[in-house]
């Protein structure tokens, strides 16, 4: 049976609390909302196991063991840490990512079920994963199934850590959890809401300006309603609205990206009257803070050294992913400081035999069995003239 009384979740939070370390996973919907919609948490700790209804009781008493010492381990943290924070206002001050852990111990961006069949031998039921999660009274399988997301995930933990320990990587996967935790707590700030538009970073000088204004307008307007940002104004209709500046009903319905349906309830009103507030206004241009643009002799070797990183990886047992994609590479090759890969162990694995190659010290080359390999330039190119032979 779920908790559903305060009573009851005080007990479970002051167990859990005096606990080394607890499972901890979520059930929620966010297709129709800003905020995701909190409708399971589970919990397990030593022998211990809890499901907790939150819409039978507040679960803002969880705070006190988010807040705690206790680690907590989940798996695919990301959107739990996001629900979490919203529904109880602070999230776990220590994890350990289940999917981060196994990464470093050569699986790829595995699930849990994966996790299970591989570490555990056991087979995790799957039919209750696209379930509705709000009905009441939650039917037993979707119970057992919501149990069993954390019911051996101490375990599972257990395990991975003690291999990442022995392999001389368990630093490295703590390092990458604390990074997951920052990018949580930096969240979403309708400020830097345009840096995730495509169409709005390609603009220029006021043009961009303003559609910086109108993507922080959507995104402040998407959490007071509550609605998915898309569902207000698309975001080619960002661009194309802060383009020509509609000033009546008529001409912003005109507006490829722009659905009437969606902008209902007075959005329309309220967009063109926010439209008329910065239609004359100074507005500063936020800088997009770009590297430097890259060398464009480089682009073909994107591809190759992308590749080549992954083999790399896969041979080392990491996840290819959490190592570096192909954005990362290219960062790395246009001089960007703020790529990750120089930064913490990724700069030994990646960064340095990048560096050797920009450097021309170092060759990628086929080992004849399909595979590529880093080798020391040897500094004979071999002529595009057959006739001349070897340089």
């Amino acid at each position: 049976m779920p908790v559903t009384t305060r009573r009851k979740l005080s007990a479970v939070v002051a167990d859990a609390s005096a606990a080394d370390a607890y499972a901890l996973d979520t059930e929620f919907h966010r297709e129709r909302t800003y905020y995701p919609r909190l409708a399971l948490v589970q919990i397990a700790w030593h022998d211990q196991l809890a499901v907790i209804d939150p819409l039978a009781v507040p679960v803002t008493p969880l705070a006190k063991l988010l807040d705690g010492e206790g680690l907590a381990v989940l798996h695919a943290a990301e959107q739990d840490l996001e629900v979490l924070y919203h529904e109880c206002g602070t999230r776990p001050r220590r994890i350990f990512d289940t999917q981060i852990g196994a990464g470093f111990i050569g699986y790829s961006s595995p699930s849990l079920a994966t996790l299970h069949e591989r570490l555990l031998g056991v087979e995790l039921a799957k039919e209750a994963r696209l379930s509705d999660w709000f009905q009441r009274p939650v039917p037993d399988h979707m119970l057992a199934y919501a149990a069993a997301d954390v019911e051996r995930l101490l375990e599972i933990s257990d395990i991975l850590q003690k291999e990442l320990h022995a392999r001389g990587r368990l630093e490295w996967a703590e390092e990458e959890c604390v990074l997951l935790l920052e990018r949580a707590d930096a969240g979403r700030s309708p400020d830097t809401a345009w840096l995730r538009i495509k169409e709005v970073r390609r603009m220029e000088g006021r043009q961009r300006a303003l559609a910086q204004a109108v993507a922080k307008w959507r995104e402040e307007y998407a959490a007071r309603a509550n609605q998915p940002v898309r569902h207000v104004l698309s975001d080619l209709g960002v661009a194309v609205v802060a383009q020509r500046m509609p000033k009546s009903l008529a001409q912003l319905r005109e507006i490829r990206g722009v659905e009437p349906r969606n902008l209902r309830k007075g959005a329309d009103k309220e967009l063109l009257a926010f439209l008329d507030e910065i239609r004359d206004a100074e507005l500063a241009v936020e800088p997009t803070s770009k590297p430097p643009k890259l060398d464009p002799a480089l682009k073909p070797a994107i591809s190759l050294i992308t590749s080549w990183a992954a083999q790399h990886a896969a041979e080392a047992d990491l996840d290819p992913a959490l190592v570096a994609t192909r954005s990362d590479i290219e960062a790395l090759l246009r001089g960007d400081p703020n790529c990750r890969a120089l930064k913490g162990w990724r700069a030994d694995i990646i960064a340095a035999p990048v560096q050797q190659l920009l450097e021309g010290t170092a060759a990628v080359a086929f080992d004849g069995r399909g595979k590529l390999t880093l080798e020391e330039r040897s500094g004979r190119p071999i002529s595009a003239d057959p006739s001349k032979g070897s340089a």
